[in-house]
């Protein structure tokens, strides 16, 4: 019988979710829908000293922000809960037992002082101290310790459980994306599976959830790779069937080397959260309140460690999963590039629908909806992000501010007698005639024997306050007659 497609997307909510995390969820979720599988929201949460407020919060909603749906998680529920892995130290404990009864796993007794000093003895000989099959016998543990002894450290609690690793052996896995990946257990520490405060770690948890769960695929960060062939021996002294395994590629920073993070964010003026998140007092700015849409930041996401072999890169998510392959993800990392997101940005942008745009444009502006249908029409081709619309198009609203340099630069007798001339014109309106006004005024300037090169940057000036914006005709009925001829006689009253 052929094995169900189940993936899990696991984080562990020690912060907000990072757009690495975001794509490590994108990545399970397209591998899921493209093999007709389902896609699990597990939240490992076993590192107590770590676990930040308002952290799974922000996962979850970032996800539901993401259209990134989920088919079990802790709040949706499922067959294999809870999802929650700090409600799951009981199945931990049975299972780390096991581990100790089998003789695959032991106590371990050694404080951290010791273990330093072990560290720091073998630095002084130019070596690098590892816990294992080649001094774990000289060490304090159960493997050393027996009859009332080990009963007495057992009952005080003081205690770790390692996994015992096999004596030189080469371990063989296979990743979906590197291919064969061979490690030699003496490079492998005796890993911590169960802690004094009676959690487990991730080695251990997430080995047993992902069997628990029926988990078909682990699909997660390339950070995660040294520790691969650990969990491959831990399948395989639990006797379970080992998932397929595939590490994704990092998120590099834009210039220069290392792993993109919010720092870098901060300096180059972009995002590196799906929403806002709040940490000591300072608000880090996510993609959706910076005006990004979830199907574009998901877009480019998804180009960051994957190929195609077409020439498409603008791609809507069913799209994205009929053509996404694991076949196609790349081993190296790929370089976060802002300026291509925010392409990808305004191409998403130009997907919505006139109506679904005026709406929009109609909240955020506070304009009714017959005037963000016009407003929808003008600016939808240059929008780039659907943020700070109130603040950008301002002057569609309100009569534009003119800077001090801008004035100073059209502070000429044939400016202001231009601007004069313009107003004329416009006065002569009740109602502007769209479909001939710019033949109407190229005519009416022509018999003035002025160049429009002369004027038209005046009158943008005057409607915009800056050399920017809409076709300058399409603004003059917008605004209608009188308002064109009130700005204009305000830009020739400032100057």
């Amino acid at each position: 019988m052929q094995k169900k497609t189940r993936l899990r997307f696991a984080p562990s909510p020690t912060g907000p979710l990072h757009i690495g995390g975001l794509r490590t969820a994108l990545f399970n979720y397209l591998i899921a829908k493209k093999l007709g599988g389902k896609l699990i929201l597990r939240v490992e949460d076993t590192d107590l000293g770590r676990i930040i407020k308002g952290s799974q919060k922000h996962i979850e909603e970032s996800l539901e922000w993401s259209g990134i749906t989920l088919d079990e998680s802790p709040a949706k529920g499922g067959s294999y809960g809870p999802y929650n892995q700090g409600e799951r130290k009981k199945i931990y404990k049975q299972h780390v037992d096991k581990l100790i009864e089998k003789g695959n796993a032991y106590y371990a007794f050694d404080t951290k002082e010791e273990l330093d000093a072990h560290r720091k003895n073998h630095e002084l000989k130019g070596k690098t101290f590892i816990y294992n099959s080649h001094n774990r016998h000289k060490l304090k543990n159960s493997l050393t310790l027996s009859g009332k002894e080990l009963e007495k450290k057992i009952n005080e609690g003081d205690y770790v459980i390692r996994f015992k690793t096999d004596e030189n052996r080469v371990v063989d896995c296979k990743d979906l994306i590197r291919g064969e990946v061979s490690i030699s257990t003496r490079e492998i520490d005796d890993k911590i599976l169960f802690k004094s405060d009676g959690m487990p770690t991730y080695h251990l948890a997430n080995v047993v959830d992902d069997h628990l769960m029926k988990i078909s695929h682990v699909v997660r960060g390339e950070e995660w790779l040294p520790s691969l062939a650990l969990h491959v021996l831990l399948y395989e002294a639990f006797e379970w069937e080992a998932p397929l395994f595939a590490h994704l590629p990092l998120i590099l920073k834009p210039t220069g080397k290392g792993k993109l993070s919010k720092r870098d964010g901060v300096k180059f003026g972009f995002p590196v959260y799906p929403l806002n998140w709040e940490e000591s007092g300072v608000v880090y700015k996510g993609f959706r309140e910076e005006g990004y849409l979830p199907e574009a930041l998901k877009n480019y996401l998804a180009f960051l460690g994957w190929s195609n072999d077409k020439e498409k890169e603008v791609y809507k998510m069913e799209d994205l999963i009929n053509d996404f392959d694991i076949k196609n993800i790349n081993k190296s990392g790929a370089k976060f590039d802002p300026e291509k997101l925010l392409w990808l940005n305004s191409q998403h942008v130009q997907l919505i629908s006139d109506e679904d745009l005026s709406k929009i444009i109609s909240a955020q502006m506070d304009v009714d909806l017959k005037k963000s249908i016009f407003i929808t029409k003008m600016i939808k081709p240059r929008l780039e992000k659907l943020s700070g619309l109130k603040d950008t198009f301002n002057y569609l609203i309100n009569k534009p501010n003119f800077d001090t340099k801008t004035l100073e630069k059209l502070r000429n007798g044939e400016v202001k007698e231009n601007l004069n001339i313009a107003a004329d014109f416009f006065s002569g309106y009740t109602v502007i005639d769209a479909s001939n006004l710019k033949q109407s005024m190229f005519s009416f300037l022509k018999e003035k024997n002025i160049k429009p090169g002369k004027i038209m940057p005046a009158i943008r000036i005057a409607l915009v306050g800056k050399l920017e914006g809409p076709d300058l005709f399409e603004l003059a009925y917008f605004f209608g007659a009188k308002e064109v001829v009130k700005r204009l006689n305000n830009l020739s009253s400032a100057i």
